[in-house]
């Protein structure tokens, strides 16, 4: 089977002015929960591809990205233009270890991402693993701005699905908004608001902890989490911390 396969844009949903997602109907493909592919256009007579995480649990057959439009990016600003039934070309090919399958037991599962990050953390919940591994699964997600937090509906969804496991945080950095916290992510793990908000330990005997994000926010929250006991999480070395890097 050829590694690009030909979809369709089912729907191009727009967020903001600067964040979208794409639903895209297309045949073979598979995946597990937290990995990524690549989509591609033909630009005069030139493929071009980036890769991006799917959003939609395995079980769905409809694919969903979401991702930010980069200014002067060759493929995302085309991607934000893309119309219900137009063409485009999926990878097969899928790939990336922020998988649960990577991750060690624990009771506590700590999801941390930024931005756009968010994408493969909401394939994961809407699965069945994190729901029969853990008893608590905690989402820290953060953003500039409160029009940058997207999925509400789809959070509120897993919340009312998993209401005595599941809570999520979000974070916004640049202007006060009620119920989120203020700040980043790293600065609240220092300081152990995040903590005495859940009422829960980051530890290295409870907790397993997945990043995602801006490599600024991956690299301090290593750092802040390396601070409280808690390793990098290798396969010939298991810890608790488990990362993707797409920069």
């Amino acid at each position: 089977m050829s590694e690009w396969q030909q979809g369709l844009v089912l729907d191009n949903l727009r967020w903001n002015d600067h964040l979208h997602s794409l639903r895209i109907e297309v045949e073979g493909i598979s995946f597990s929960a937290g990995q990524y592919t690549r989509l591609a256009l033909e630009v005069n007579g030139v493929k071009v591809a980036r890769p991006y995480s799917f959003v939609n649990p395995p079980h769905q057959q409809v694919h969903e990205f979401y991702f930010n439009s980069v200014p002067g990016g060759p493929l995302s600003n085309r991607l934000i233009a893309m119309e219900k039934g137009e063409p485009i070309l999926v990878s097969s090919k899928t790939a990336g270890f922020l998988t649960l399958d990577e991750v060690p037991a624990g009771r506590h599962l700590w999801l941390l991402a930024t931005g756009t990050a968010i994408g493969p953390f909401l394939s994961i919940l809407r699965a069945e693993q994190p729901w029969q591994r853990f008893e608590r699964v905690v989402l820290s997600y953060a953003v500039r701005h409160q029009q940058d937090l997207s999925y509400l509906k789809v959070l509120d969804q897993i919340k009312d699905s998993h209401p005595n496991q599941f809570t999520w945080i979000p974070f916004v950095s640049r202007e006060s908004v009620a119920n989120a916290m203020a700040g980043r992510i790293p600065a609240a793990i220092d300081d152990g608001s995040l903590e005495d908000l859940l009422d829960m330990e980051l530890d290295d005997q409870t907790s397993q902890v997945m990043i995602c994000g801006n490599p600024e926010m991956v690299k301090d929250c290593i750092s802040s989490l390396k601070s409280k006991g808690l390793r990098k999480n290798l396969r010939h070395t298991p810890g608790h911390i488990t990362v993707e890097r797409y920069w």
